[in-house]
C-alpha cells in the first residue's frame, strides 16, 4: 500500500471553483480499482506550535492506493485528464509526496 500527499497551491480567488470541480471528481476516483481513499483537505488552524503556517489557498489530497501501478493508472485516467483540463490556470503549483508504511 502507498499513500499520496498531493498539494495544489491555488491562484487567488480560485479555491471555491477548484473545490467544486474536485468534489465532482471524487466519486470517479473512489470507483477506481485500487483506490483505498481519496480525500481532499484544506489547512485547519489547530493552534499547535508545530503546525506550519495555515495556507489559505491550498488543497491537499490524502490518497491511499493498493500499489504504485494503481496510482499510475489513476494519473493516466480519462477523468483525471479532464480534471486537469478543468482546473487549468487555477493552480500556481502542485507537489506530490508518495510514502509507504514503515
Amino acid at each position: 500500500m502507498i499513500y499520496v500527499l498531493a498539494t495544489s497551491e491555488l491562484n487567488e480567488g480560485c479555491k471555491e471553483k477548484f473545490l467544486e470541480i474536485v468534489k465532482a471528481n471524487v466519486p470517479k476516483v473512489l470507483a477506481e480499482e485500487g483506490c483505498i481513499m481519496y480525500t481532499p483537505t484544506v489547512d485547519f488552524p489547530s493552534g499547535l506550535s508545530a503546525q506550519k503556517e495555515v495556507r489559505a489557498n491550498s488543497v491537499t489530497f490524502i490518497e491511499g492506493w493498493e500499489s504504485m501501478d494503481h496510482l499510475m493508472k489513476h494519473l493516466q485516467s480519462a477523468h483525471m485528464a479532464e480534471f486537469r483540463k478543468n482546473v487549468n490556470g487555477m493552480r500556481k503549483s502542485s507537489t506530490m509526496n508518495v510514502v509507504t508504511p514503515a
